[in-house]
């Protein structure tokens, strides 16, 4: 570009100095201009073009790594979730378990209390039946007792 600009100027002053100049030559090199303008504007339509697909390339990288760090937290996520489900479901036996003994443990308490009310009522009974056979011994003998 810059040879033909100072070309046009050399024919420039050439124009004004030399009446016999021939207008077409500065023609021609207009021509020369617009084909090096196409040209220099073509050469910029392909740099805009590499740089769009260098951004669309970074951009593809860029998702690329956002699913992947996205799938490797999600992957965490869920080994957690697993973890702590595991945990609970551990927790939650322990839980049945401590109260199925407590439970069983009741029971026994209280067949534990009905056996040894049933003892203190049978001796009671005992001792109740032995007192009425005592008294009636001694209303049967005709004795009355000192008391």
């Amino acid at each position: 570009m810059e040879a033909l600009l100072s070309q046009f100027t050399f024919l420039s002053d050439q124009a004004l100095q030399d009446k016999n100049f021939d207008p077409s030559t500065i023609e021609d090199l207009m021509k020369l201009f617009e084909i090096e303008s196409y040209k220099a504007w073509a050469a910029a339509e392909l740099e805009q073009e590499r740089e769009v697909e260098e951004a669309e390339a970074g951009m593809q990288e860029a998702e690329e790594y956002l699913d992947s760090v996205m799938e490797s937290a999600m992957d965490e996520f869920r080994r957690f979730e697993e973890e702590l489900e595991t945990m609970s479901k551990a927790e939650m036996a322990s839980l049945v378990q401590t109260a199925e003994r407590a439970r069983k443990m009741g029971n026994l308490m209280e067949k534990g209390a009905t056996i040894a009310s049933k003892k203190y009522i049978e001796a009671a009974l005992n001792s109740a039946t032995a007192s009425m056979k005592s008294a009636w011994k001694g209303l049967s003998s005709s004795k009355v007792h000192p008391s």
